[in-house]
């Protein structure tokens, strides 16, 4: 008897479905129903009625069943055991990524945790900010890295994770004069390319914009900022940029900003924390971090 052999039957029993239970197990079909009559003859009875309308556990088959249960449970408890005293954490992680992230500190961040905890797999998934704090707030994140103007939402706690200075792009070869610093003034007579509303860029160019009276005419909306780059270099306006990618993309001119726009990646996460113990931990390497650059 194999203990593979018991996950199956206990994943039939539960779904009702030999399909619905290879799609839990994450196995072909035949390969459940294999198992499920291979248990059958060691055991020497029928342990689950096939019929139209799905599947149930025989008499036998509920008998066997709650002692799989408990068994599986058991290996269950002794593989917690042992990773706890091997320092080990096991599980899943979601994290949300703001378009148009282009830092380095959240890679190195992940690639701290994962040093740390070799067992726990990171999924991260890309939206605007606004769309990122609704999936945190409705527990479909453990943590989210969004770039904010604007106070958090309710049942929302950050901590600043980094602050680039922004600065508008022009084409080399249009440039003329200009050089040095631009007024923030001056971008409402200009056609812009900007990241999406809800990225951190553009949070704080409309933040900066308002500040001065003046509207932003966005005539381009770029996913990222070297698309932004790359229209800008093609004259098709003004592009606003984190500095660090501005300075390294030919064919542009970067000009500082005037009053300095500065953008923010915050660190995001439910007030009380992420529900999973991988996700705490997360948190807990995450909010380090933070203090790192704080200090």
């Amino acid at each position: 008897m194999e203990l593979h052999h018991l996950r199956y039957l206990v994943a039939v029993a539960e779904e009702g479905s030999f399909t619905r239970a290879a799609a839990r197990e994450h196995v072909a079909q035949p390969a459940v129903s294999t198992a499920v009559r291979q248990l059958e003859r060691e055991l020497g009875v029928e342990l689950l009625e096939r019929g139209r309308r799905g599947v149930r556990p025989t008499e036998a088959g509920r008998a066997v069943l709650a002692h799989a249960q408990t068994a599986l449970a058991a290996v269950a408890q002794a593989r917690q055991v042992a990773d706890d005293l091997a320092g080990l954490l096991r599980g899943r992680v979601v994290v949300g990524m703001v378009v148009g992230c282009t830092s380095d500190v959240l890679a190195q961040l992940l690639a701290d945790f994962s040093r740390r905890h070799p067992a726990i797999d990171v999924a991260l998934i890309e939206g605007t900010s606004a769309a990122l704090l609704d999936d945190l707030r409705d527990g479909a994140l453990d943590l989210a890295w969004v770039g904010r103007a604007t106070p958090p939402p309710e049942g929302i706690e950050t901590a600043v994770l980094y602050e680039e200075e922004q600065v508008a792009v022009v084409a080399a070869d249009r440039a003329g004069g200009e050089r040095g610093a631009l007024p923030v003034t001056d971008l409402a007579g200009r056609r812009l390319i900007a990241l999406p509303r809800g990225t951190g860029g553009r949070a704080a160019l409309d933040e900066a914009c308002a500040r001065a009276g003046v509207t932003a005419d966005v005539a381009f909306e770029a996913t990222g900022p070297h698309m932004v780059l790359r229209l800008a270099a093609q004259g098709l306006g003004t592009g606003l940029v984190p500095e660090s990618v501005g300075a390294a993309f030919g064919g542009v001119r970067a000009l500082s900003l005037k009053p300095p726009v500065r953008s923010r990646i915050e660190l995001a996460w439910r007030a009380g924390g992420p529900s999973s113990p991988a996700g705490q931990v997360l948190l807990a390497v995450a909010r380090d971090h933070v203090a790192r650059a704080a200090s």
